[in-house]
């Protein structure tokens, strides 16, 4: 399997035009792709202004990240991505849309290229029935802020080449200058089993006023030095995320500790899903 250089993200969202800057950034040509026209133009333009930052804090020069915006092409037709070396689909958490998202990105791609969701809940053999050809499909999950955050989990499924490993393992050491672990597809992966139980916790623990979220997020921050509180960080995750994760965990293990509690539930109901719409846990300036 050739070098991958050419790099193809479906879905414009938080997490597709993260992983578009984090390869634009690394050098990479990138194909984002989304049907929607508006979802793309506010992609480039958030990418942009992400690259200008870095600019005024001196961190790259104008004609740098003039030249890395020019590695951007952003696309609403699928055969846009028949030249890319890999594709990264990072479309919502739902199953139904990835798996038609998945059988389109391999009528349209050499039979070569490596092709990847970044869900951070769906098991990963289970999205691989999409695919004709499974031994070229791997989980990339990354995670939000993708420019800023080092880790990327490489899930592996049964069907999965050692050639298909070892290219997705490039492409994020090499490509992206990032740290991979390769592991096998269980629920939640390492990070989200880990993690996810955690914030519900925290969420059950709000439920139940046992305390309330600043004295929560406070009490992790400044007894556990923990960065930011779990309601702080479920709110940047997005609480929608941090739910499908919990009842996909959920669906598979039977553990109580990923029943997602009532106030979480009804936040995502009413569509308050955190930073990303203005308010979750907490009140934000809703992000672009």
């Amino acid at each position: 399997m050739s070098t991958i250089t050419a790099v193809g993200i479906v879905g414009s969202g938080t997490m597709g035009r993260g992983i578009a800057e984090s390869a634009l950034r690394a050098g990479q040509q990138v194909v984002l792709y989304d049907s929607s026209q508006d979802a793309l133009s506010g992609a480039r333009k958030h990418i942009e202004g992400n690259l200008q930052r870095s600019v005024d804090k001196e961190q790259l020069s104008a004609q740098e990240a003039s030249d890395r915006l020019a590695l951007l092409t952003t696309a609403a037709s699928p055969d846009s991505l028949a030249g890319c070396h890999i594709v990264v689909e990072a479309v919502p958490e739902v199953l139904e849309i990835k798996l038609a998202v998945l059988a389109t990105v391999e009528e349209q791609v050499s039979r070569t290229a490596v092709i990847a969701s970044n869900t951070s809940s769906i098991p990963i053999t289970k999205l691989a029935r999409a695919l004709s050809h499974q031994d070229r499909f791997v989980g990339l999950h990354f995670f939000n802020p993708v420019p800023r955050m080092p880790l990327v989990e490489i899930v592996q499924t049964v069907h999965s080449s050692d050639a298909t490993v070892a290219a997705a393992r490039q492409f994020v050491e090499s490509g992206l200058g990032k740290t991979p672990v390769i592991i096998e597809d269980r629920p939640g992966f390492v990070v989200n089993a880990l993690l996810i139980p955690f914030l519900l916790a925290a969420a059950r623990m709000l439920d139940s006023g046992y305390a309330d979220a600043e004295t929560i997020d406070k009490s992790m921050r400044l007894g556990c030095g923990h960065p930011m509180g779990p309601l702080t960080l479920a709110d940047f995750i997005g609480l929608d995320v941090v739910c499908a994760a919990a009842d996909a965990m959920h669906a598979e293990l039977r553990d109580p500790a990923q029943v997602v509690p009532n106030n979480l539930r009804r936040l995502v109901e009413a569509g308050y899903f955190g930073a990303k719409t203005g308010r979750g846990f907490f009140v934000h300036e809703a992000s672009a």
